[in-house]
């Protein structure tokens, strides 16, 4: 991938008085008061911002925002546990799909009921729907809210819930200054409130995607995103593999069009150390499931001297290899696959480690009966939900050798604190080898939110925010948003 322009290449002559279009990822947890939970993304916005305000430049701010509902704990726990509690209740799935149907039903008789209200006067709505419930209409509008969640989790429209106005507030507060809200992205008035801002101004349009031509990439729409700015600046890592009009399209139609400092930093890790590491190069790779990182794998092959797996599909790799898995999670249809890894890692040279011993449960749950056996000896009725600690061991002595680490998913279950050792114990060896000078990246997703979780992102050389793409970009596929930007 070619080295793109930064923002930094714009001085005071190239930014004062113009309008600066910046794609930002402002796509933050909020809960149902719209308060924001993580300001982790807000936060990585100012550099750019406060860059472009410090040279005169009058800053026009484009996000996104999708809230997603999950019915049980699922918006909760990540995704080795959706995927593992799936695969431990298996056997309910035949009743869960019969109520899947009726809510479905509800979910669909809730929308035809407002859209008769948008023409009619009836009154009286369906089931679940009405001012004054009973107890099982209650539970059913209940269910009906959370599948909507599922089904409807992306805006349709102007929807005030989407809207990015929560985040004004806490805009204004890291950058000092009062941040303007638009009521849309495009059109005559945003075009009014865009001349109007003053040199160093900010001003926040509304969430891109109220308009179902973002996702598209209409070029129509592109261009009236570009009518607004002279200068593009893409700091959006997270969105950078989508071909949208604001992350892909905008560029065709405004120059000069450049990476943040967010998207650079990312790129000089996530390319940098990938294409030319400082060697020993070792890539910790977990979570739940073989098929989901493939491609990861496959790639990190061909560069790194070591991998190291955990998690969820670790079970598929035993199974390959004829151990008795009990009812672990297993990728049945991955056998070859894993089989497939071994064989590339060995001819490649990489040493490819998995755990020795894990820790075992008998129930999916945070209170379930633990203990340690060897990776080859799990009993029948037995589930692995971590990594054991002669395995921690062994992979910390492993990594003190390396000079550049990348970790992408977890070792364990590790939102349940009895299985959460394997991945605190990898955490923590980062940050130690860190503080030896060893660079340690962390790609994104579950990752991510354990090494949080234990205190510890501040001491990593780089937390990657984004999930998909940085899954994309380790893989070695081009991101749309990048390739649209000028080359260096």
């Amino acid at each position: 991938m070619a080295t793109k322009k930064s923002v930094s290449a714009l001085k005071e002559a190239d930014l004062k008085g113009k309008r600066v279009f910046v794609r930002v990822d402002l796509n933050v947890p909020l809960d149902d008061n719209q308060n924001i939970t993580d300001d982790t993304r807000v936060r990585a916005a100012v550099p750019t911002v406060k860059y472009l305000m410090n040279y005169g430049a009058k800053v026009i701010l484009c996000s996104h925002l999708v809230i997603f509902s999950f019915p049980f704990f699922f918006g909760s726990f990540g995704d080795s546990v959706k995927w593992v509690a799936c695969h431990t209740f298996r056997h309910k799935f035949e009743v869960l799909a019969n109520w899947v149907v009726v809510y479905m039903a509800l979910c669909l008789g809730c929308r035809r009921w407002h859209k008769q209200q948008a023409t009619t006067q009836q009154r009286t709505p369906p089931v679940g729907v009405g001012p004054v419930p009973s107890r099982r209409e209650a539970d059913l509008n209940r269910w009906h809210k959370h599948f909507c969640g599922i089904f409807h989790g992306r805006p349709k429209g102007a929807t005030p819930k989407y809207s990015l106005k929560p985040l004004v507030p806490r805009l204004s507060e890291f950058l000092g200054t009062e941040v303007k809200m638009a009521n849309d992205c495009i059109g005559e008035e945003v075009e009014k409130t865009v001349a109007e801002l003053p040199e160093g101004g900010v001003l926040l349009l509304e969430n891109v995607r109220f308009h179902k031509e973002e996702e598209k990439n209409d070029p129509e729409f592109a261009k009236q995103l570009a009518a607004l700015a002279d200068v593009y600046v893409n700091d959006a890592f997270g969105s950078a593999h989508r071909a949208h009009a604001s992350t892909e399209g905008i560029a065709k139609y405004v120059k000069p069009a450049v990476a943040g400092f967010l998207m650079q930093k990312e790129l000089d890790y996530l390319v940098g150390a990938v294409a030319n590491p400082k060697k020993p190069f070792a890539a910790i790779v977990g979570g739940s499931k073989v098929s989901t990182k493939i491609g990861v794998i496959e790639s990190l092959l061909a560069k790194v001297d070591l991998l190291l797996l955990g998690g969820g599909m670790i079970f598929t790799f035993y199974k390959a290899q004829g151990y008795s898995v009990g009812s672990s999670l297993v990728e049945e249809d991955k056998l070859d696959l894993a089989n497939s890894l071994m064989e590339k890692a060995k001819a490649k040279g990489v040493s490819l480690m998995l755990p020795t011993d894990v820790v075992i449960a008998d129930k999916f749950a945070a209170d379930a009966e633990s203990k340690v056996v060897p990776a080859n000896a799990i009993p029948d009725g037995w589930m692995g939900l971590d990594i054991g600690p002669d395995s921690i061991k062994t992979f910390s002595e492993a990594l003190d050798k390396t000079q550049t680490i990348i970790w992408n998913g977890p070792m364990g279950v590790f939102e349940f604190e009895k299985f959460a050792a394997g991945t605190d114990a990898i955490a923590k060896k980062l940050a130690e080898l860190s503080e030896k000078g060893v660079t340690t990246i962390i790609g994104g997703g579950d990752s991510v939110a354990a090494v949080e979780k234990v205190g510890l992102a501040d001491k990593m050389s780089h937390i990657s925010t984004g999930g998909g793409a940085s899954l994309e970009l380790l893989e070695g596929k081009p991101l749309p948003g990048v390739l649209a930007l000028d080359d260096a």
